[in-house]
């Protein structure tokens, strides 16, 4: 058990070498726009992206990866793959979960962890894969998949705003506590329930953070 958690934290954590740090999902739009300025609308935002986009499509989608690779289906685990990238709205976020999950899947035989054998693998498509190999529970692995995102997005906002970091770890606990049902909730979706990625606004910033003049954040 107390491997597992190892390999789990190890695998949420900001100093995987993926670059997830470099993205900010929409977000540093939202704060050019004016409509995120500070803690309440920060996460308010955030909030929002969690419970319309990640809840009903990425976080079902990770859940069927996980059994996909559990059952060595690899033609399930692509097929659920494929969907996952043609989901993302915006070349912006299309190419970063291509590019994490690029950088995950050349790790991860390093790790121990395996091939993964996606000719494009999608950045949950590896992190899956991961949990698989280490036998790791999908519950769990799907809490910390969340939590990753979360903390991601708070970061970006305490760089890209007069934020706090204790205003930042404010957010964290608010919507923190909510990921465990978030997770159980996603299990309960059966496929013709996937709720789609429809973040219409998430969408649009996206879509102008790819032309946006001054960012500190990838696209």
């Amino acid at each position: 058990m107390t491997e597992k958690l190892v390999r789990l934290l190890q695998l949420a954590s900001p100093a995987l070498p993926v670059g997830a740090y470099s993205y900010s999902q929409g977000l540093e739009s939202a704060i050019e726009a004016g409509r995120v300025r500070d803690r309440a609308s920060a996460e308010r935002w955030i909030g929002d992206v969690l419970l319309h986009s990640l809840a009903p499509m990425e976080a079902p989608v990770f859940l069927r990866l996980c059994a996909a690779w559990t059952a060595g289906d690899a033609a399930a685990a692509q097929r659920w793959n494929e969907i996952f990238l043609a989901s993302r709205e915006t070349a912006e976020l299309r190419a970063e979960t291509a590019q994490m999950g690029y950088s995950l899947a050349k790790l991860l035989p390093q790790l121990e962890a395996g091939e993964v054998p996606l000719e494009e693998p999608s950045f949950p498509a590896a992190f899956t894969h991961a949990v698989a190999a280490w036998r790791i529970d999908p519950h769990d692995a799907l809490v910390a998949y969340l939590w990753s995102w979360l903390e991601n997005q708070v970061l970006a906002a305490v760089k890209a705003l007069p934020l706090g970091q204790t205003d930042g770890q404010r957010i964290l606990v608010s919507l923190g506590d909510g990921l465990d049902e978030l997770a159980r909730r996603a299990a309960r979706f059966d496929d013709d329930a996937l709720g789609g990625n429809f973040a219409p606004a998430l969408a649009l910033l996206s879509s102008r953070h790819e032309t946006q003049y001054s960012r500190l954040f990838r696209s």
